[in-house]
């Protein structure tokens, strides 16, 4: 894991010798990260931790007070930063967040820190009040670890219960007293004080803003895209600081040496390439660009090196699409890529493995790494994925309620029709499109507030329903047509937790906010969901010195995928179309039969084959759960749900894959060794070394 850490201070005591270190600096003072580097000093120091390339890291300096950090992949020039800086000074910050890639921005200017967290929420920024101060961090172990934090188990509780929902979740973290500041906005240290401002502009809840001509925002995530893919190719432009060698991994941060064991990725560039629309694009966007795909960051070893298109063939599935393999296979015969196909059977089936690394936080991502693992192993050292596409440029349902809002009714005529058919005949087809409407149209009249309300009035009996599970589109995008709903693991979630968690809806609903529009909300709390889920599998699945890619979720993507009209995101196929468009017009066109078909039949057939192979070690682990401890579930209750699910009855699998992603990281936060800090103030304990206490009263 791979983190930057610092804090600011309540004030500096200056003497003849300049700035000596902060008041109260007998704890900052003597307390360091293992494994840290250091990229400035007191009064208010900031490190860089874990296996950082030194490209990554790049410090602009105009005096002792006046620098910025940026880490990770960041497509800027070094003169384009310094602009960044001196309009960061006049309190512009979304020059920050502006360039392409992705990457964390540090601003100090005087005695005022500016930490940009990034739009989608893949980048997060994490804080808490620390030696008359504040620290923060991009990780929130280490935060906690600083503060001997304790569990949050309200948040584990809403997590499990609306983890799509961000007025459930508010800006709490697992650990009691580390905050996170909300996508799309920036954490401002001042003499102590703090401020989290936002730097993106937010649609009200009557008026569209302007849109752009549909040609134009296609052409603007074109755009987008190949800067952001661009990026990750090129060279440094710059020359970057010396940094200390990478002193190894961080204590009690995961089994790093049983990672490295497995071999080191091959130096270059690779991508996924199993037949979906968004990783086939950045395959060929990568293979297309001017100059030698090896050459990235310094690692390329000369011009002709070929793309490594990675293709992964579950052979345990006996529902595995054929077609995906056949059209990934048309695709790598374009002479810049070249085609691996990583065969895999029942070894790297979801649940096969149970142990890994510890994450920062718990998500579904736990119970399948080791099969994405195998995948990522056989990539480059810089690999792409098509990860947060279809949140950035599908339609989510309750955009459905925006064009309602707008008087565009005739554009729902096709993307209803569309969920009419997937539903397949049935006496009640010729009603389905009504009923879509309806559940829209009721949506776009109701307010906020009153949503929150209603969802948190339904909550506490999430856990009484028993209906079948349908996960066609119809049931799905029927379910999506709210300000708030329940999530797949609320069904085995106990009465006490689920009412914490409609607590904390209702005082939301009550705080004042920017209300938005429902479906451009619901749409950044999807996008911010995924985000978070993606960071946890790229620390879940890490291989040492291998870097994931996800386009996607940069900013000018992001911002550039904003601007696609509503009228055109809720047509059906409207992804592959823009996907399409772009590879069009960056000149390729061959395209094989079949290319941007969706289908999940497959990893959900895995998932069952999974669970009913795994299902005994998974009943014992549901034996004494650590879960059931904090109140959350009754530990009978889900040893059925896991049996029945195992039998092939109709089961939330990705309920369940919460429940023992949940249950796993647990265990593994509280089995851990040593802490994240050194030094003669550092923490005597880490962070919930007390365990969990059985049965704790639920925080709201």
């Amino acid at each position: 894991m791979r983190w930057l850490v610092g804090w600011s201070s309540i004030a500096a005591r200056f003497g003849t010798a300049g700035a000596v270190g902060p008041v109260g600096d007998s704890e900052s003072g003597s307390v360091h990260p293992v494994g840290s580097q250091l990229l400035w000093g007191d009064p208010d120091p900031l490190w860089a931790v874990g296996d950082w390339r030194p490209d990554e890291v790049r410090i602009v300096t105009v005096d002792p007070f006046t620098r910025l950090a940026v880490l990770g992949c960041c497509g800027a020039t070094d003169e384009e930063l310094r602009v960044g800086l001196f309009a960061a000074r006049g309190g512009a910050l979304r020059h920050l967040t502006a360039w392409p890639g992705s990457y964390t921005a540090v601003a100090q200017i005087g005695r005022r820190i500016t930490v940009a967290g990034d739009l989608a929420g893949a980048r997060p920024v994490f804080y808490t009040p620390w030696a008359n101060g504040t620290a923060y961090a991009t990780a929130a172990l280490p935060l906690a670890d600083l503060i001997e934090a304790q569990l949050d188990i309200g948040h584990l509780a809403a997590l499990l219960a609306c983890p799509e929902s961000p007025e459930a979740l508010r800006d709490s973290t697992p650990y009691d007293g580390v905050k996170r500041i909300p996508p799309g906005h920036a954490l401002v240290l001042r003499e102590g004080s703090r401020e989290i401002t936002g730097y993106e502009p937010v649609a009200s809840l009557a008026v569209a803003g302007p849109q752009k001509d549909a040609d134009r925002a296609v052409e603007g995530v074109r755009e987008a895209l190949v800067d952001a893919v661009r990026a990750r190719l090129l060279a440094p432009r710059h020359a970057p600081e010396t940094l200390p060698p990478d002193p190894g991994p961080v204590p009690g941060m995961g089994p790093a040496e049983r990672r490295a064991a497995r071999g080191g990725p091959v130096p270059g560039i690779g991508a996924d390439l199993s037949g979906g629309s968004a990783s086939g694009t950045l395959a060929l966007l990568a293979a297309g660009l001017p100059g030698a795909p090896g050459t990235v960051l310094g690692h390329g070893t000369g011009a002709g090196e070929r793309l490594l298109a990675v293709t992964f063939n579950d052979l345990s599935s006996a529902s595995r699409d054929e077609g995906e393999l056949e059209r990934a296979r048309a695709i790598a015969a374009n002479p810049r890529l070249h085609h691996v196909v990583v065969a895999a059977g029942e070894e790297a089936l979801p649940y096969a493995e149970l142990d890994g690394p510890l994450t920062d936080e718990p998500g579904p991502s736990l119970v399948t790494a080791e099969r994405h693992r195998r995948r990522l192993s056989a990539g480059s050292a810089d690999h792409f994925t098509g990860a947060g596409a279809r949140e950035v440029l599908d339609a989510h349902p309750a955009r459905m309620a925006d064009l309602l809002l707008d008087r565009r009714r005739r554009h729902l005529l096709q993307p209803v029709s569309a969920l009419a058919r997937a539903e397949g005949p049935s006496p009640a087809s010729l009603f389905l499109p009504f009923t879509v409407y309806r559940a829209a149209r009721r949506l776009a009249r109701t307010p906020y507030r009153t949503g929150l309300e209603q969802a948190a009035a339904r909550l506490p009996e999430a856990n009484r329903s028993r209906a079948p599970v349908s996960d066609g589109p119809l049931s799905a995008s029927l379910a999506a047509l709210t300000w708030s709903r329940p999530g797949p693991a609320a069904r085995w979630l106990t009465g006490e937790a689920l009412a914490e968690v409609s607590v904390r809806l209702m005082s939301a609903a009550t705080r004042p906010t920017s209300v938005q529009r429902p479906g451009e909300s619901r749409a950044r709390a999807a996008l911010a969901r995924l985000a978070a889920d993606h960071r946890v599998f790229e620390q879940a699945a890490e291989i040492r010195s291998q870097r994931l890619h996800a386009p996607f979720l940069d900013n000018q993507v992001v911002r550039a995928c904003r601007e696609l009209p509503e009228a055109l995101r809720v047509q059906p196929g409207a992804r592959a179309e823009v996907l399409r468009t772009v590879l069009a017009d960056t000149g390729i066109h061959d395209l094989p039969d079949g290319w941007g078909a969706t289908s999940r039949a497959g990893s959900a057939a895995a998932t069952r084959t999974g669970l009913r192979t795994a299902v005994g070690e998974l009943i014992t682990l549901f034996d004494a759960p650590l879960l059931a401890d904090a109140g959350l579930i009754e530990a009978r209750v889900v040893r059925k749900a896991l049996r029945a699910a195992a039998e092939g009855e109709p089961v939330p699998l990705d309920g369940l894959a919460d429940l023992v992603s949940t249950e796993l990281w647990l265990r593994r936060l509280l089995s851990r060794r040593g802490t994240c800090w050194t030094g003669t103030a550092a923490p005597r304990q880490r962070a919930v070394a007390a365990g969990v206490v059985p049965r704790p009263t639920l925080r709201s």
